[in-house]
């Protein structure tokens, strides 16, 4: 099977994604525009984007010194190739209404598509940032400010970042210490929103310097002092801001003046060593606008609201991360599937034992590699229907209005953590898993999977550790709206259950899935039962864990009922696998979760009472 037809499966067969241009919003397409829009971004990514993958990791970005003093990055000509095509293709306005430019396409569709770009070459990047950044202006910004800098991201005349950690902060939001003071006298008045001068350092700036684009648009969070000219401690006094890199005029021009907002310089990574990771400083006065230090940024929404804007977009990206994990994890099954079928080695154990004269066997045939790559199919096709599920989710949020619509809105909001935690922890295994079929080949650059694991690591940090998305989930998710996002996804995983029950192929699977929910409710009851947080939160990546593997198994046997609905007899391949894949999953992953659910459920206390010099 190709990764097409995965997601067409996934898309048509399963979500029956077809069913969205029934609504108002979609009634324009078809699965024959769905598909067009799927070829061209299958093409871009197999001719601009996958050649050259090993060229943006061993030539990554670079500063030179201009004469003024600044710094410059420069990428290799192949990046510019192929942001330049991704643009070109509209897929950056992909979501968007038709009088702005945009194809009104489904999510789903547009995350589908998008996921070619991952698997060619996750390292160049397709505008995962600029979208969102534009997304969040779209529901938070002023008219103007949507006009002027959004619709010029969705163009890809303009690019965009999101600047939230400080090197003396890194997660730890309430602690930003960027600052923000009214411009003069008449700073409320500027057309493109209240304006303000910031100061102040940002690091892990993706793509926050480079000359892809004619503009680059900072979204910033900072503070602005109280009456006295201290900071609001904590995260209430945060505000989000426009930064542009140039500043423009209210019709979306260049001024021609440079912004008070200076690299300061590259952070060099284990992985993505093709995209830009900047450390930013703002307001030093390397380019004083006016005479005076300072970077102007105009308001985004309401002054100490700029968390809230800026989750808008944090969890569109958190998604984003999830599917690049999945494609990264799903680049490297699909090298080490081809490894191992044209790699001879060794030879069958008999009843006699092995046979020294016999030919050799390709590796595919041994146990053990095939125990690797079902692993590796069960981790990377399971989170890509995850994705999928989640995407779609997203469409019903938006377009399928009432209840229907609130639903999806909750049940997005408990699967967001694993949707981001999950691939990135399972999907990265995979790609450990796929060096190991290569053998000691797979530890050398002369092989892809080793790039596809460096690259990987980098998703169980960024948009939210582990431990943050763990206690986002146990600590926040569970709890919302007494509950009722648990009892959503609970009633859908029952309704899974009850028909797969009927399937004698996956009658086991269903039993075990329904142990599998009770014993994640009785651990969060647990967990919250003394009604102390530092106890309940104590043990939140394993209830993240198992949480996670029991949506996986519940994704599975979805996945396996859909595989059966049109192939009772599994006669097809594609429908062994999946099936073989669910099997996998039940058997070898799912009973996992009673060691994490064990310490949940007990509250066990052993890493965090334990002191600091026992370390």
């Amino acid at each position: 099977m190709t990764l097409r037809t995965t997601i067409d499966f996934l898309l048509h067969d399963w979500l029956h994604t077809t069913e969205l241009t029934q609504r108002e919003r979609f009634a324009d397409h078809s699965r024959e525009t769905f598909d067009a829009v799927l070829d061209t971004c299958e093409r871009i990514a197999r001719e601009k984007y996958a050649p050259f993958n090993r060229l943006v990791d061993v030539e990554e970005p670079r500063t030179v010194t201009e004469p003024d003093g600044s710094l410059r990055v420069v990428l290799p000509q192949a990046t510019s190739e192929a942001q330049k095509a991704y643009a070109a293709s509209g897929m950056l306005s992909a979501a968007q209404d038709y009088d702005i430019g945009g194809m009104q396409l489904p999510y789903s569709v547009e995350a589908a598509a998008n996921a070619f770009f991952a698997c060619a070459s996750v390292s160049i990047g397709s505008g995962l940032l600029s979208v969102g950044n534009a997304n969040l202006l779209m529901a938070h910004g002023t008219a103007l400010q949507k006009e002027v800098f959004a619709l010029n991201e969705f163009s890809g005349r303009w690019s965009g970042t999101m600047c939230l950690s400080e090197p003396q902060a890194g997660s730890s939001l309430s602690d930003v210490a960027t600052r923000a003071v009214p411009d003069g006298d008449d700073y409320a008045n500027d057309p493109l929103g209240p304006r303000y001068r910031l100061k102040g350092n940002k690091m892990w700036i993706s793509a926050g310097e480079h000359d892809l684009t004619e503009n680059i648009v900072h979204l910033v969070l900072a503070k602005i002092p109280d009456e006295t000219g201290k900071l609001v401690p904590g995260t209430r006094g945060i505000s989000l801001f426009i930064v542009p890199k140039k500043l423009v005029d209210p019709q979306g021009n260049l001024t021609g003046v440079r912004n008070d907002v200076a690299l300061a310089g590259l952070n060099h990574k284990l992985g993505w060593r093709g995209t830009t990771n900047t450390l930013l400083n703002f307001g030093e006065g390397q380019f004083p606008v006016n005479g005076q230090a300072g970077a102007v940024g105009y308001l985004v929404g309401q002054p100490g609201k700029g968390l809230a804007c800026m989750f808008h977009m944090m969890n569109e990206a958190r998604i984003g991360v999830g599917m690049a994990a999945t494609m990264l994890g799903m680049a490297g099954y699909y090298a080490s599937l081809d490894y191992a079928k044209n790699r001879p080695q060794g030879r069958p154990i008999t009843g006699l034992g092995k046979d020294a004269a016999a030919p050799q066997t390709r590796i595919i045939e041994h146990a053990d590699v095939k125990r690797m790559l079902l692993a590796q199919k069960s981790y990377c096709e399971g989170a890509l229907a995850l994705e999928l599920y989640c995407a779609r989710l997203v469409d019903e949020q938006h377009t399928a209005g009432g209840q229907v619509a609130d639903d999806a809105r909750l049940l997005l909001e408990v699967l967001t953590p694993i949707a981001k935690s999950w691939p990135s922890e399972w999907c990265l295994e995979a790609n450990s898993l796929a060096i190991q079929v290569h053998g000691g080949y797979g530890y050398t650059r002369d092989f892809p999977v080793e790039q596809y694991w460096r690259d990987n690591r980098l998703n169980m940090i960024h948009e939210g550790t582990h431990g943050i998305q763990a206690m986002d989930l146990l600590g926040r998710k569970v709890l919302m709206e007494q509950g009722r996002g648990l009892q959503l996804l609970s009633a859908r995983v029952q309704a899974t259950i009850a028909k797969a029950a009927g399937v004698p192929a996956l009658a086991a699977h269903a039993q075990a899935l329904g142990k599998a929910l009770k014993d994640i409710g009785a651990a969060t009851q647990l967990a919250w039962s003394t009604g102390k947080p530092e106890e309940a939160l104590a043990n939140a990546v394993p209830y993240l864990q198992a949480f996670g593997h029991t949506v996986l198994a519940w994704v599975w046997l979805e996945v396996a009922l859909a595989a059966l609905a049109g192939d009772a007899a599994q006669a097809l391949a594609a429908t062994q696998g999946r099936v073989a894949a669910t099997r996998y999953f039940f058997h070898y992953e799912l009973p996992k979760i009673g060691a994490w659910l064990a310490v949940v459920s007990s509250r066990d206390a052993t890493c965090a009472a334990l002191a600091e010099d026992a370390f």
